[in-house]
């Protein structure tokens, strides 16, 4: 296999969801208005599941830790998304790309989990309500928390390492908002980015 001359790339360029300069300022306000509800929201439901004393149950316990990850992965891409359309230059290092990207798989991955094991609270408390606040003891509930966490940590931690393995020699020009997939402009359709 022949050798091939390339640099290593330093930065990615975002695309973003328009380039019309018209649709920045509405998009930045539209996104801004959502992410501040979403943030308002979660630490809110976080806020009060942890002080009222009567919402201490395995349910909401579940439901805190559902809240949490809904406003990391939330956090993890909204604020570079608001920052791309105040600047012309829509650029993320090659670092902040690996470290967004194991971070949005970790915490997507966990909310997937998370939810089989609310669904499991449910079935037990639906099949089982005599023995429900044994069998979903604290150790277990948090058993139940830790396991999707670490394992969808691992994902991640996997799944980066291998993404940003490879070569982006020909373009580093991603179209899409945030590093989900480096799929770069080579290798992309021209119609699905949105202009």
């Amino acid at each position: 296999m022949a050798e091939i001359n390339c640099t290593q790339v330093k930065e990615f360029i975002l695309v973003g969801l328009t380039e019309q300069n018209k649709l920045k300022m509405p998009l930045f306000v539209i996104f801004l208005s959502i992410y501040v509800f979403t943030v308002i929201g979660n630490l809110g439901l976080i806020l009060v599941i942890r002080t009222d004393a009567r919402l201490k149950t395995p349910m909401y316990f579940f439901l805190s830790n559902l809240a949490f990850v809904d406003f990391s992965y939330t956090s993890v891409i909204t604020p570079k998304m608001l920052e791309n359309f105040l600047y012309k230059q829509n650029v993320i290092s090659f670092n902040a790309c690996a470290a967004q990207l194991g971070c949005f798989i970790t915490f997507m991955t966990a909310e997937c989990l998370l939810l089989a094991s609310m669904a499991y609270d449910r079935y037990v408390a639906i099949c089982n309500p005599l023995l429900y606040m044994v069998v979903m003891s604290p150790g277990i509930c948090i058993q139940l928390v830790a396991v999707p966490y670490s394992y969808s940590f691992l994902v991640a931690l996997f799944h980066t390492i291998l993404t940003f393995r490879l070569s982006y020699c020909h373009s580093n020009i991603i179209n899409h908002f945030y590093c989900d997939d480096i799929c770069t402009e080579d290798t992309w359709p021209k119609s699905t980015a949105l202009r």
